[in-house]
């Protein structure tokens, strides 16, 4: 099995936006150093707790400071955006880091309804033609004839001998279908929806088309995962997890909470995590975390680690690279 990171540029309590930007770079040089094989940035906006508006500009800063690592979006938010713009930028990241380059794609807002707004200031195209753009996109990434006949004659630059990776992020039925039908890499939040991934997953597999791009179905699974050295330690960074989703599910987005916090306002009696986290010593993360992988039949699993340190959350991931017995390429 094959391991990545998505990172959402998360501001850590009594810190800045800026410091977030640059931790994500050295997050970055510490996992290549692991042996983990991706690197994917996710985009949000309108909110306090992650400092990543702008996935794309980040994607240029970390492969610049990296060497082996594939470095992407997790995603970009396509609903918002020009599909012929977003697959220029993505060609001009080939051409400078070419074979390195993912551009991981999702329906979602990642903002809430004004912020939307105004992301999609003086766009005429609505969320219903999503499955238009992603077959655009695609067109345009590869040299072939867009989908939407109005635009048949439009070709992409810069011209570059390899294409950036494309995928399709999703939680749902719905997309698990548009990239089986287009027959794309598919990426699952099991993060966001724990207790449908393997059916849909399964689904997926099921309706896969090949593509010139694609022969047969991948896909990866998103997971959060707290792995530290003591049970107890790992159950209280899951608390502040825990808290952080409460608030946001009240309309209270806000910074990542502190292990005091959390434990001030969620007591220690409770198991913490939930299916929608995956928290505990090494051992039992990877019991945890193999059997999900084997269940889901996936081909790679992104990680996703948020702890009110940074030390920590290296840590976390050092230890799961331990577990899994990663290893770095020796150019990293």
């Amino acid at each position: 099995m094959r391991f990545g990171v998505l990172d959402q540029t998360p501001v850590r309590p009594g810190s800045t936006a800026v410091e977030a930007l640059g931790e994500s770079v050295r997050l970055a040089q510490h996992v290549e150093a692991l042996g983990f094989d991706r690197y994917w940035l996710a985009e949000h906006h309108g909110g306090q707790a992650l400092a990543g508006p702008a996935p794309e500009i980040l994607t240029a800063r970390i492969a610049s400071a990296t060497q082996t690592l594939r470095v992407g979006t997790g995603g970009v938010m396509l609903m918002h955006y020009s599909p012929f713009k977003v697959a220029e930028q993505f060609r001009v990241l080939e051409a400078l880091f070419p074979g390195r380059i993912d551009l991981g794609i999702g329906r979602a807002p990642g903002a809430d309804g004004h912020t939307s707004a105004a992301l999609g200031y003086g766009n005429g195209v609505g969320p219903d033609y999503f499955a238009a753009k992603v077959a655009d996109l695609h067109a345009w990434l590869t040299d072939t004839t867009p989908h939407t006949p109005a635009l048949s004659t439009v070709r992409c630059g810069p011209s570059t001998p390899s294409a950036p990776e494309l995928w399709l992020l999703g939680s749902t039925d719905q997309s698990a279908q548009l990239a089986a039908h287009l027959g794309l890499r598919f990426a699952f939040a099991h993060f966001i929806a724990p207790e449908q991934a393997a059916a849909i997953l399964r689904l997926y597999r099921e309706r896969f088309r090949p593509s010139p791009t694609l022969a047969a179905p991948y896909a990866s699974l998103g997971v959060f995962v707290l792995c530290a050295d003591t049970e107890c330690e790992a159950q209280a960074l899951a608390r502040c997890r825990d808290l952080w989703r409460g608030r946001l599910a009240r309309g209270e987005p806000g910074p990542w909470p502190t292990v005091a916090e959390a434990e001030r306002v969620l007591g220690t009696d409770a198991p913490a995590g939930g299916q929608h986290a995956i928290a505990g010593t090494p051992a039992v993360v990877k019991q945890r975390l193999t059997q999900l992988l084997e269940e889901t039949g996936v081909d790679h699993c992104s990680v996703i680690t948020i702890t009110p340190e940074h030390a920590q959350r290296e840590l976390s991931y050092r230890r799961l690279a331990e577990a899994f017995s990663l290893k770095a390429s020796a150019a990293a």
